[in-house]
């Protein structure tokens, strides 16, 4: 397992957990559409992440929410680009939650480190836009259907081997494109057209998808999978969400995208600790 993710400006170490700390400027999303909508009260939270432990910072612009409508190129770079230019001066890897390559492209010119995105590259030009980049790191996710039409009608079968199966079907276009292995990641899609069942199987089965050296992100944070096993309302999903996040971590998952920073990294702390001491017992 590549314990390094090559990005734009940085290359991160992944022999600790790195913890990727959401800043939505959507004023729809799923747990905090609209409280960091502006650039002056997304800054606020992105420095606020920062002081909380984030490594990275994850900038998304359209909500991604199962039934959530599409956004417009125009109201997407509206959102991000203005965030992103303030964003970059902090010297920390950026990330953008976007799957459109003109979103991507604009967004890689002004600095930004990853593209996450959670259509794995597949809609026209965002292929080219990844693999033309001198260095910027890619999160390729895993999703049944579309954002709109999602949670209608979940996937069927095996999700754990219809996932990995999928991841190598869409990196090694890159990798014959000449995008170094370093620069991959991947993530299995939390909540992406999966039932609660299938979603927790991935968890359980994480491993599986580990033996093929691409580092693995993990983005439970307050789904809707936890929702349903505790009947707590999204405002309240810290505790399983950082419960989630320290089941991946434990799987193997090199980074977790996270809404709760603060409490995510005390969480890991303990984990980096039993760790630490289990390695020097070996």
């Amino acid at each position: 397992m590549s314990q390094q993710w090559q990005t734009s400006r940085f290359l991160l170490q992944l022999d600790k957990p790195q913890v990727m700390g959401i800043v939505n400027v959507t004023p729809d999303s799923f747990s905090d559409g609209g409280r960091h909508a502006g650039v002056s009260q997304a800054m606020a939270h992105a420095e606020l992440l920062l002081e909380q432990g984030a490594h990275i910072l994850d900038i998304g612009g359209e909500s991604t929410r199962p039934g959530s409508p599409a956004v417009s190129l125009e109201d997407e770079l509206a959102r991000v680009l203005p965030v992103l230019r303030e964003a970059v001066k902090l010297n920390v890897p950026i990330s953008i939650d976007t799957y459109k390559p003109e979103v991507m492209a604009a967004s890689l010119d002004l600095g930004a480190d990853i593209i996450n995105d959670i259509w794995a590259l597949r809609r026209p030009g965002a292929f080219e836009v990844v693999s033309r980049h001198a260095s910027c790191g890619v999160c390729l996710m895993h999703m049944h259907k579309t954002p709109q039409d999602m949670h209608l009608e979940h996937m069927q079968g095996d999700a754990v081997a219809q996932v990995r199966d999928f991841l190598l079907q869409v990196t090694q276009p890159l990798l014959d494109a000449g995008v170094a292995r370093s620069r991959i990641a991947w993530d299995y899609g939390i909540g992406f057209g999966k039932s609660v069942v299938q979603n927790f199987a991935l968890l359980a089965h994480q491993r599986e998808l580990l033996g093929l050296d691409f580092p693995l992100l993990a983005g439970w944070s307050r789904k809707g999978s936890l929702g349903q096993v505790t009947g707590l309302p999204v405002d309240q999903r810290m505790v399983p969400s950082v419960a989630a996040a320290l089941l991946a971590v434990e799987r193997g998952a090199k980074i977790v995208r996270v809404h709760d920073v603060k409490d995510t990294v005390a969480a890991l702390a303990v984990w980096q600790a039993m760790h630490d001491a289990q390695a020097l017992q070996a």
